[in-house]
């Protein structure tokens, strides 16, 4: 008896998620529209396959936290990212904090019932373009500035990017203001610049346009 859970804020992408899961035999579809709601879910109902889309009501960075988190949590269990931002930066990044499967939301549905269906037999689904693009990030990720950088600082970098300041970032990340700093102090060592409009620089030049898109 298999059980997924789909996390996506638009309701007529989880109506069709669960319509074509249903066709192929999925017993149980379980659907969540936020990922703190996601979240819950999987406590709730352990599903055998997790479909996430990354950018759920906020950005794809908080996204990737979530997968980031379950993961401390849950080692095994499948999870196939399905959104509509196919940025190879985001992608690469989905992969390394766990992600088994990354997959457009421009696909027809025998592609998307391919990667489900791989990624819930234990192995990995890429598209073959975003393959290419992902490989070519990582030929050249040592020479990317961004490479050490870890997901909160790129969450506070992204939000620097936008030019917002200190206060209003915290608010958003449900931090102190002094964490705020703090993180901005480390993300400026790792880079080694020393100002902020520096770091803004190197933000625009080397984030993903999608990372500084907070809705979708």
């Amino acid at each position: 008896m298999t059980k997924v859970l789909v996390i996506d804020d638009h309701p007529i992408v989880l109506q069709g998620c669960k319509r074509v899961l249903q066709d192929v035999g999925v017993e149980h579809v379980f659907q969540a529209a936020s990922l703190s709601q996601g979240f819950r879910q999987y406590r709730a109902q352990k599903p055998d396959v997790i479909i996430v889309d990354l950018a759920v009501h906020t950005g794809a960075l908080d996204g990737l936290t979530f997968v980031r988190r379950l993961r401390i949590h849950d080692k095994k269990t499948p999870i196939l990212v399905f959104s509509m931002h196919g940025d190879p930066v985001i992608v690469s990044r989905a992969l390394e904090v766990g992600a088994n499967g990354f997959l457009l939301k421009d696909t027809w549905s025998d592609e998307f019932i391919t990667a489900f269906q791989r990624v819930r037999d234990g192995g990995s689904y890429l598209s073959h373009e975003l393959a290419s693009e992902v490989a070519f990030i990582n030929a050249r990720g040592a020479n990317n500035p961004l490479k050490s950088i870890t997901i909160r600082e790129l969450q506070t970098l992204s939000l620097i990017a936008e030019g917002k300041p200190y206060n209003v970032i915290a608010e958003e990340l449900n931090v102190s203001y002094k964490t705020v700093a703090n993180t901005a102090a480390q993300i400026k060592n790792k880079l080694g610049v020393r100002t902020l409009p520096e770091l803004m620089r190197i933000a625009i030049q080397h984030l993903p346009a999608t990372s500084f898109k907070r809705n979708s």
